[in-house]
Order: structure tokens, then sequence, then C-alpha cells
């Protein structure tokens, strides 16, 4: 055996440095090999062997899928803009009690952060949405009406004479993004889930695209942070719940149903601040069964539209039937039908 010289090493020691090196080199392979399946692979790995081909593989990857997902948003965005929903079914609240006490809620809001007032909705809009839908035309919007007509009977057979009366009580928010008065828990929840369920069976019957995935929630909103998109820059993300906790079990009022509306979400609101509305049923008695100024004045103009409407289409099959070949001679005939006519009224 050879001893080792002043500052040498002998064969076996050179061996185990070689064994060493082969094991570390190895361990270092596998611990990169495990770090490209952990969700941070995408993020350059620099270590003292400065491997990196491997993460970046998975970087150019993730970028590629990065791409694919922005283009399925794109889609799917585009889709929802198609299927964007402008018209809806309202039970109006015109109980001046709730009225009332929402608005003094909204004060309380408001005097926290002033900023939320941009975000509060007009006492005039209150309302219950039965159901959303997609109305593009005039065309649709006739049938969305007829469909209106058609649930009134299918609501009568439900309340079976029976007054449904909604008592409102608390508070709470979707995502901390929209507050609203709860519905309180009861035997009048039922029937208006029905009602609901109904309305969207009617309208979807007519070829009408009604109706939303997620289950239908009855709520009464009194403010929505998305009316005011500037919030979010001055750093107001969400409703913070300390904003209302005193409202938290407070009793708002009860709202008597007596009509349902087809209203828009995008034509201009009404005076009152109630959104506009094509058409109403009226749900059981109320003034005695008869309809109100504001309802007499919707019919009024949708019959005054439907009029000048139908003048307008009748005006131009008239013109279009004139224009069709061989009219011109027709016309010629019977003019001469007309003089022949007041010869002979002449001579006698």
């Amino acid at each position: 055996m050879e001893s080792a010289g002043a500052g040498g090493i002998n064969s076996n020691e050179c061996e185990n440095v070689a064994r060493k090196r082969e094991m570390s080199e190895e361990s270092e392979a596998n611990t990169v090999d495990s770090l490209v399946d952990l969700p941070f692979a995408t993020i350059d790995i620099i270590d003292d062997c400065g491997i990196t081909d491997v993460p970046q593989i998975n970087l150019e990857r993730s970028k590629e899928k990065e791409w694919n997902n922005k283009d399925k948003i794109k889609k799917r965005k585009k889709k929802q803009k198609d299927d964007q929903p402008n018209y809806f079914l309202s039970v109006p609240i015109t109980n001046k009690e709730i009225i009332k006490e929402i608005k003094i809620l909204q004060n309380a809001i408001i005097q926290q952060d002033q900023r939320l007032a941009k975000a509060m909705n007009s006492d005039g809009s209150f309302h219950i949405t039965l159901l959303v839908m997609q109305l593009l035309n005039e065309d649709e919007i006739n049938i969305g009406i007829d469909a209106l007509l058609e649930l009134k009977p299918f609501v009568e057979e439900i309340l079976q004479g029976k007054t449904l009366t909604l008592p409102f009580e608390g508070v709470d928010t979707f995502g901390n993004q929209v507050g609203f008065v709860k519905l309180a828990e009861g035997d009048h929840i039922n029937p208006l889930l029905e009602i609901a369920d109904a309305a969207k069976r009617t309208f979807q019957e007519k070829g009408i695209l009604a109706g939303e995935s997620r289950p239908f929630k009855p709520h009464l909103t009194f403010m929505k942070l998305s009316k005011a998109p500037w919030l979010r820059k001055k750093g107001v993300k969400k409703i913070d719940p300390k904003f209302y906790e005193k409202f938290i079990s407070h009793r708002f009022g009860e709202e008597m149903v007596h009509r349902i509306d087809l209203c828009s979400m995008l034509k201009k609101k009404q005076s009152n601040g109630y959104y506009h509305c094509e058409s109403s049923i009226v749900i059981g008695d109320k003034n005695g069964g008869e309809p109100d100024d504001a309802e007499l004045v919707r019919l009024s103009k949708r019959l005054v539209e439907n009029a000048v409407l139908k003048a307008v289409q009748q005006y131009l099959e008239e013109t279009q039937n004139k224009n069709k070949p061989g009219d011109g001679s027709s016309v010629k005939t019977e003019e001469a039908d007309r003089n022949g006519t007041d010869s002979d009224n002449n001579r006698k």
C-alpha cells in the first residue's frame, strides 16, 4: 500500500470523494425533478449547479397555458355578454314603512363612510326580482308581455285567493359586494318560490332566454358597490359588516304583493325612480281590483305604441304591394272603372 505524500491523498480517499460527488449530483437532480411537480415550478430555480433548464420548459408551457386561459376567458366573456339579461320580472316595494326604514339603514351606512352614498339604490327602485331574461327586440318584448299575461292564472291558482304578504327582517350581503334586506322565514316562502318557478317555465316555453343557473333567493337590494366602480380605486373593495351590524335583526315591515311588472334594466327610469315598465299584472284585490294611475299610464302608452307600430307595418305592406310588377295596370284599370262610373252618373 502506498503511503500518502505531503498534501496528497491515497487511492481509497479518491474513490470516496468521487462516490460522494456522484451521490451529490444525483441528489441535486432528484431535487430539481421533485420541484418541477410543485405549484411554484414555473419560477426559475437557480442552485449551485446552475440547473435552470427543466423549470424553464415548464415556464414556457405555463405561458402557453396562460394564453389559452386568456382566450377561454375572452370567449366566456363574449358568451356572457351575448346571454346578458336586459329585462326582469319585478315585485315592486310600495310600503312606505319599508322604504323609510331602508332609508334609515342607508343613511346610517353613509354616516360611517360618505363615499358609499353613490352605491345606494334609490328609494323608488326597491323591488324583488322574480326572474331575469333577455329580450332583444320589439317582437320579443311583445312575446314577453304575452308570457306575463299567461302567468297571471298560474299565480292565482298558487295563491288560491289568499294575500301574499312578505315580511322583511335583517340585513346581509352577497360576497360583501351587494347589500340587501332579507326576507324573513315563514309560510310565504313556498308560494313565492312557486310563482318564480311558474314564471321561469312560462317564459321559457315561449322561447325566451330566461332564468339563472343559481337557485332563486328572494332579496331586497339597497346598495351595490358596482354602481360606483371608482370606489375600488379609492380603497373601498367591500361592504364592511360593522356598517350594518345594528340592523342584523331589524324589522323593516311587510309588503303585500299586488303587482308583477316586466321591467327593462337599460331603458330610462321613470320620474319616481322606478324602472321602465313594459306591462304589469295585478295580483290580489288591491284598490278594489282597479289599476292605479301609474299602471293606467303604462297601459295607455303601450296601446299607443302598438297602434303606431301596426299603422307603420300596414303602410309598409301597402307600399310594397304597389311596387310589385303588374300593379300599375291594375291601378289604371281601377281609375278607368271609376271614370266610367263618373260618366254614367253624369248621364243620369
